[in-house]
C-alpha cells in the first residue's frame, strides 16, 4: 500500500473549485512554497485550493548521505543520471495517490488540477502531469530537469498532451544549467505537449516578476477549465 504523504494546505475562503499541488524542491518542506499563495493575488472566484506536499526524508548521495527531505536521491553531478529513477517513481506513485484522494474529496476533475513544483519537485510536476489520464488544467515546472528524458515519448499520455505547460528558469542558475532547463522543455514540447518558455534573470529561486507571470497564467488556464 502507497503511504500516504503529509502537506500543508491554503484553502479558499469559500467553495473549493480547483486545486493546485505543487511540490517542494531538495531539502526544503511543503512549507517553502505556502507563502507565495497571497503573493499571487488570485482571484477568490477561483476557489483554488494549494496543497504542498512534504517529501519523504531520505539519504542523498551528493550531499554525503545526509538525510533530508527529497523527491529522490541524487547520485551523480551528471545531468544525465542525476535523478535516482526508483524514488522519481515511488514519489510519483505517492503523489498520484495523493492527486486522486484530492480530487475525489473535493469533488473535482482533472480540468480543476494543475501540477506545479520547483526544482526536484519540478521534475515531479514533468514526470506526473506528462503521465495524467486525463488533461490537467496545466503543468507548471519551475527550475527543473526531466528524469528519464529517453522515457518521455512512449510514456506521455495523449490525454495529457491537451495540457498547457510552462516552463520557467533562471538564466544564471548554478544548481540546474539553463541550458538543462530549456532542453528539458524542447523534449516536452517534441512529445507532443504545448510548451511556454521564460527565462529569468535569476539563479535558483523564484523572482517577484515570475510571480507576477506565475498569477496570470493560473488564471488563464483556471478560468479557461472552470466549471460554468
Amino acid at each position: 500500500m502507497t503511504e500516504q504523504l503529509s502537506y500543508i494546505d491554503v484553502n479558499p475562503q469559500g467553495e473549493v473549485k480547483s486545486l493546485v499541488v505543487w511540490m517542494h524542491g531538495l531539502g526544503d518542506s511543503g512549507h517553502g512554497f505556502a507563502p507565495l499563495v497571497p503573493e499571487l493575488k488570485l482571484p477568490a472566484e477561483l476557489g483554488i485550493r494549494f496543497v504542498f506536499p512534504h517529501a519523504p526524508v531520505r539519504p542523498i548521495t551528493i550531499n554525503n548521505g545526509l538525510p533530508m527531505r527529497g523527491w529522490y536521491d541524487i547520485v551523480s553531478f551528471d545531468m544525465n543520471n542525476r535523478a535516482d529513477e526508483k524514488g522519481v517513481l515511488e514519489s510519483a506513485a505517492q503523489l498520484q495517490a495523493l492527486i486522486d484522494a484530492e480530487l475525489s474529496k473535493n469533488d473535482l476533475t482533472h480540468e480543476n488540477l494543475v501540477i506545479a513544483g520547483f526544482s526536484q519537485g519540478g521534475v515531479m510536476a514533468y514526470q506526473l502531469g506528462c503521465r495524467q489520464p486525463a488533461a490537467p488544467a496545466g503543468i507548471l515546472s519551475l527550475s527543473a530537469y526531466l528524469s528519464r528524458a529517453d522515457k518521455l515519448a512512449c510514456e506521455a499520455t495523449d490525454a495529457a498532451k491537451a495540457a498547457p505547460v510552462l516552463a520557467m528558469h533562471g538564466l544564471q542558475d548554478e544548481i540546474i544549467p539553463v541550458q538543462l532547463g530549456r532542453q528539458s522543455a524542447d523534449m516536452v514540447k517534441q512529445a507532443g505537449f504545448n510548451v511556454e518558455w521564460q527565462d529569468y534573470p535569476m539563479q535558483h529561486n523564484v523572482c517577484a516578476e515570475q510571480i507576477g507571470a506565475i498569477s496570470k497564467w493560473l488564471q488563464a488556464v483556471l478560468t479557461a477549465k472552470s466549471p460554468a
